[in-house]
């Protein structure tokens, strides 16, 4: 069995959801890919693809293959790339997963530098508010806001993702000023509807937290659509100070509650997401050590 192309033929598979479509990718027989797939769990005497007349599903056993032989795969045409040109730069395609509003106002502005360093490295990045699966999606990096499960990724701190809420001297002063947390009941608070939990927000002060339930007339999924709505006067938002910061500083937005901290802490991080498997990449390396470097002091501001 030639492992490098039944690990091609195996991936391949995964990735276009059908034996068939796998083998007019590969340019080869169906039969050829089946047989190398099958020879292949044969060999590793596990299942790796669970075969249905409806769809095609990895095994537990396969999820992990799956990853270490795209790894495999991405490493081995890194090398002979590199084997090739008489270089050790990184190189290739790098596939970047970025939240849309932190993507379009910090992220992308530095793309081009990131670019100009490493010429030989090709970006396809893909902005998007969900949270994605870096395997199915075939993502070496995500650019992840708040807490990050851990167990299954590797995680790198870039920045701060600290919250405060705010609004604008109109609003406040039609409806005024929340001195505590509680006063935000009788106030129009505009909230993410990812999940139920974006409705209750949490305050702590030496010891002391309150959680409560807010209310408000909007919800949405995108932090530049809650940032248009307390710019306009319409309630009061909490929202990320990468976000504010020039609205804060500038007194266009007033910041609230400014004697409470917004709890819990955990989601208080900007981090680099990776899976295990891209431990060893350059190019993944360079990239997250570039954003490092570039938000080693501009994301922990201060909002005074």
């Amino acid at each position: 069995m030639d492992i490098f192309n039944a690990l091609n033929a195996f991936v391949a598979v995964v990735n276009e959801g059908a034996f068939s479509r796998a083998a007019r990718k590969l340019g080869v027989a169906t039969s050829s890919v089946t047989r190398q797939v099958d020879s292949l769990e044969q060999h590793l005497n596990a299942l790796l693809i669970n075969r249905s007349t409806r769809r095609l599903t990895l095994t537990d056993v396969g999820v992990d293959y799956y990853d270490s032989a795209v790894q495999i795969i991405q490493d081995l045409s890194e090398a002979n790339a590199n084997v090739i040109t008489g270089s050790d730069k990184p190189r290739g395609t790098l596939r970047v997963n970025l939240p849309v509003a932190f993507g379009e106002l910090h992220i992308a502005p530095r793309l081009p530098k990131f670019l100009k360093l490493y010429p030989d490295i090709e970006l396809d990045v893909t902005l998007t508010d969900e949270i994605v699966n870096l395997t199915e999606e075939r993502a070496d990096v995500a650019i992840r806001l708040g807490q990050v499960e851990t167990t299954s990724l590797i995680a790198r701190r870039i920045g701060s993702n600290q919250r405060v809420v705010c609004a604008t001297q109109g609003y406040i002063q039609q409806h005024g000023e929340p001195k505590e947390p509680i006063d935000l009941l009788s106030h129009n608070c505009l909230t993410f509807n990812y999940s139920r939990s974006n409705r209750f927000w949490t305050f702590q002060r030496e010891g002391v937290v309150e959680k409560l339930r807010v209310r408000g007339n909007l919800r949405a999924n995108n932090s530049m659509t809650l940032k248009a709505a307390v710019q306009e006067g319409l309630g009061i938002g909490l929202l990320p100070v990468w976000l504010l910061r020039e609205d804060l500083l500038s007194g266009k937005l007033r910041h609230l509650l400014r004697n409470w901290q917004v709890a819990p802490t955990a989601p208080g991080d900007v981090h680099a997401i990776y899976l295990p498997s891209r431990r060893g990449s350059m190019k993944v390396r360079v990239f997250i050590d570039f954003l490092v470097s570039e938000f080693a002091s501009s994301l922990d501001w201060s909002t005074s």
